[in-house]
């Protein structure tokens, strides 16, 4: 049981757990999906993440897979802009284009479809967590190859010890929930 939502981070953090060696030993885990199972605390979230951007004339969200999906597109609703979906390698099936990042346990790759992106769009990139800010980074590169340009990021948490604002300190960044 949570208690009613009101208007301090710390309220969000009543919903969100951690999960110890996941997905990989010493990794402490933000798990987010007490707070998107209860629907004051998810229409809350989404409306706080997109406010910031409301006067920025986005044109298209980017969501991060995989749970950057599950709050981007509600953002973009929200904003009144389309959705983009940027995917792990080899999930999309069209013609792509890819950029590689870093993890803080690891390294990947992320694609988004050659035509997702307009030349001159305004692209918010939205996520659920900024970590070491490799993937954010990565999305940022992808809608700049594109033509695109990086409105700003928006994420429900930072683990701000892990410094992921370095790397995409040209752009405006929000984050609900901070870790320190």
């Amino acid at each position: 049981m949570h208690a009613p939502l009101g208007q301090v981070e710390g309220d969000y953090r009543s919903f969100i757990r951690d999960v110890a060696d996941f997905p990989h030993a010493g990794v402490a885990f933000k798990d987010i999906t007490p707070l998107l199972a209860d629907a004051q605390a998810f229409s809350r979230l989404v409306k706080d993440m997109a406010q910031p951007f409301r006067e920025s004339a986005v044109d298209v969200v980017v969501g991060i897979e995989a749970r950057g999906f599950i709050l981007a597109a509600p953002v973009a609703l929200a904003l009144g802009a389309g959705f983009v979906p940027v995917r792990k390698a080899g999930k999309l099936p069209w013609a792509v284009y890819e950029e590689t990042y870093e993890l803080e346990y690891g390294a990947g790759s992320l694609e988004v479809h050659e035509d997702a992106i307009r030349a001159g769009q305004r692209v918010l990139v939205v996520d659920d967590v900024l970590a070491t800010g490799g993937t954010a980074a990565a999305a940022a590169r992808l809608v700049t190859k594109m033509g695109g340009v990086t409105a700003g990021f928006s994420f429900a948490l930072e683990l701000s010890f892990l410094e992921g604002r370095r790397r995409i300190a040209d752009h405006s960044t929000f984050s609900l929930v901070t870790y320190r």
